[in-house]
């Protein structure tokens, strides 16, 4: 994969060569007069131009020159193109992006759209085209020119979206006719990972200052995210965590407020069985005692085959509620799921202008942040969570868990639920809101919602160890600073093991002494009983609790599915004692094999490792690696780092969790600090590409430079795009 030079930009390569003139290119350069990039002594640009679309035309200039790689992923999955650069493995991922992004009617869209956002999807467009104009020597893989309606396939922002939902192996199995195109599948035994962010927001009551605070901490895959600020004289002056090649701050604060999303447990995409009656040559589904025509179209994939491209068709079909994409026994499975891109960008952009929690909440009222909840604080000390933005009304007689029968016409959706049917939080009396996607109703502690006061389909996700954690946090610190909010974003208790690994220590106090596993695992049970649980580069018993956990994980797993439970509860309400001991004497000779004894502190085994900018990065013990102090959100860790070991590693390295941190106070001013797992560069020569690592490793978030006065003194260059 191409590297950007970034590290020209950094060293004053004014005279780069340029492309021969587009006709496009006088255009550009005017605009890009009015647009200053001003990096900062962690490489983080801060975009000012005159406009809005200036601030837009800059900001994702600067991504480009960070990871133009990156931004060209991203919309080659958004459009459904991934196959063109990867190959047969990707054809299904983009049929289903097909399913429902279409070129001409994203054109459509685009034409029609209000002239305020044409406009910034112009500034988009002619600033990625700008960054490919003026650096010759980066070689995109397909996208050669962005066009304007592109920006509408990738709206949202979330590392996961609705689309998702839908199952690539089954998509195969339905559109595939057994064509024998591999699909990418990682095959990993190793427990999963938890997803998902965690947000707080602390009201000016409960903290020292009286001004309100915000957490916002995103738990995604390592380096999808950018950081940067872009500014205006139109009022715009946003901060934060931007996804690769969108031009809006999806997670971030400006001047006055600051939003925080975390994954959203409400069932926002539902499936039909749909009854299919065949007349000759016609398809048909039922609904009522009517027969509706199934809809068909040609889809056509290209891909990557060898040096050379090829093509793929498929004849796709859909009802009035989405694409077919299944089959269970005779019944077409139909999907339905909030599919707006125009509205989704007007709200992600919008919000990031919003002063107050008024205008926030007038954003909100697009409907189209459908996959997230949102944690909100701001200067006149609101705070709030809103819950997931795109909940179908339905009737609760049906469970939209499963596919509900389509020829049934009472399953079909009745509009949206307002925001006040929503299981909302607004300035709650216990001083706080948190979210770590886990269910609302302890949102705010005893001011929570109450599940019994909305229909089921709202919420299916349950209590999960972080939100447990974070409770515990929560309900015992008083008068908030940005430093004592930041210790509680790394508190290093770990409920789950604090559960169970007492669990284990009493299984070893009652087996017999005859117990085959007793007195190989005495020494190890010994040191967990003296253990506090919490986390620490230094801790042996963090490292022999994570190792049996995970064991334990593996041999029950399949036990808890079979009983309806979740394996932390099969865990700890079910596993025999004798299997905990067995679980801890594999776990001591995993340990023992891999790093020659038991005794093994965390920091040795649990790892950061920054190597390439490769989307699937490598890992190599005898490269250099951090230690990590906080560890998975399987065991409650508000810090999460999802680490695993690999094949070709003894050691265990993370690819997710903890990305972007920072802690913001609003007021009369705005403070905040913040940190990158990594860095801000994608290039591998750039200073900027591990300048963080250190710090995010222990948690040490650096001060954000929000107002011009702050960046004296911490600048790097300065410098108009292009130039």
């Amino acid at each position: 994969m191409k590297k950007i030079l970034v590290l020209l930009l950094f060293a004053g390569a004014a005279c780069s060569p340029k492309a021969p003139d587009s006709p496009d290119m006088a255009k550009w350069e005017a605009q890009a007069a009015s647009i200053t990039i001003t990096r900062d002594d962690w490489g983080i640009p801060h975009v000012k131009g005159k406009t809005d679309a200036d601030a837009v035309f800059g900001m994702v200039y600067a991504q480009a020159e960070d990871d133009f790689n990156r931004i060209e992923v991203n919309f080659l999955n958004s459009q459904g193109r991934l196959a063109e650069a990867e190959g047969e493995s990707a054809i299904y991922r983009d049929l289903r992006m097909k399913l429902f992004i279409d070129p001409d009617s994203m054109k459509a869209m685009y034409a029609a759209s209000p002239p305020e956002m044409r406009t910034l999807m112009n500034a988009w467009a002619d600033g990625l085209n700008y960054y490919l104009a003026t650096h010759p020597a980066v070689k995109p893989r397909v996208l050669t020119h962005f066009e304007p309606w592109m920006a509408l396939t990738f709206s949202e922002g979330s590392i996961g979206g609705d689309i998702e939902d839908v199952s690539l192996s089954q998509l195969q199995d339905f559109y595939g006719s057994g064509d024998g195109a591999q699909l990418a599948v990682a095959d990993d035994p190793q427990p999963r990972e938890p997803t998902g962010s965690n947000g707080i927001a602390i009201a000016p009551s409960n903290t020292a200052d009286k001004k309100a605070l915000l957490l916002i901490n995103p738990h995604t895959s390592f380096f999808f995210r950018a950081e940067l600020q872009m500014t205006s004289d139109e009022g715009l002056n946003a901060y934060g965590a931007v996804t690769w090649g969108q031009f809006f701050v999806y997670q971030g604060f400006n001047e006055k407020a600051g939003w925080m999303h975390t994954s959203s447990g409400a069932d926002v995409v539902d499936e039909y069985a749909e009854t299919i009656v065949k007349r000759g040559d016609s398809t048909f589904y039922k609904v009522g005692t009517e027969l509706r025509p199934v809809a068909s179209r040609k889809v056509v994939v290209p891909y990557k085959s060898g040096t050379s491209m090829a093509t793929k068709e498929f004849t796709v079909h859909y009802t009035h509620r989405g694409p077919v994409i299944r089959k269970e026994g005779d019944q077409w499975i139909s999907v339905e799921l909030m599919n707006e891109p125009m509205k989704a960008l007007q709200q992600s952009y919008g919000r990031t202008k919003a002063k107050n929690l008024a205008e926030y909440r007038a954003t909100m009222d697009l409907h189209t942040n459908s996959s997230n909840n949102t944690l909100f604080a701001d200067a006149e000390g609101n705070i709030a969570y809103f819950h997931a933005n795109h909940v179908a009304v339905r009737d609760p007689a049906f469970d939209y868990t499963k596919p509900v029968d389509g020829s049934n016409p009472n399953t079909d959706w009745k509009g949206v639920h307002t925001l006040d049917q929503s299981p909302n939080v607004f300035n709650p009396a216990s001083g706080w809101v948190y979210n770590t996607n886990n269910w609302p109703w302890s949102a705010a502690g005893p001011n929570s919602p109450k599940a019994s006061d909305f229909p089921k389909y709202m919420e299916t996700y349950p209590e999960n160890p972080r939100g447990i954690h974070a409770i515990r946090v929560l309900e015992n610190t008083k008068d908030f600073t940005i430093a004592s909010l930041m210790a509680a974003a790394y508190d290093s208790y770990l409920p789950t093991l604090a559960e169970l690994v007492p669990k284990l220590i009493e299984a070893w106090d009652k087996a017999p002494s005859g117990d085959p596993h007793k007195a190989k695992v005495a020494e190890q049970v010994e040191t967990l009983r003296g253990w506090d649980y919490r986390s620490s580069a230094a801790s042996v018993p963090m490292t022999l609790a994570h190792y049996w956990g995970n064991e334990l994980w593996r041999v029950v797993g399949n036990n808890a599915d079979d009983e309806s439970m979740t394996v932390y509860e099969y865990m700890a309400k079910r596993t025999p004692g004798a299997t905990m001991l067995a679980a801890l004497a594999a776990a001591s000779d995993t340990l023992t094999a891999n790093f020659g004894a038991w005794k093994t502190p965390w920091g040795d085994v649990n790892r950061f490792q920054r190597l390439t900018d490769d989307i699937v990065h490598p890992f190599d013990d005898t490269k250099p690696s951090i230690p990590v102090a906080f560890s998975s959100a399987r065991w409650g860790s508000l810090a999460s780092f999802g680490a695993r070991s690999y094949p070709q590693t003894k050691k265990m390295y993370g690819t997710s969790g903890n990305s972007f941190v920072a802690v913001v106070q609003f007021g009369d001013s705005v403070r905040a600090r913040a940190i990158t797992a990594g860095g801000q560069s994608g290039d591998v020569t750039s200073k900027h590409f591990n300048d963080q690592a250190e710090r995010y490793s222990t948690g040490n978030l650096r001060d954000v430079y929000f107002y011009p006065h702050q960046l004296k003194g911490h600048t790097e260059r300065e410098y108009k795009p292009g130039k």
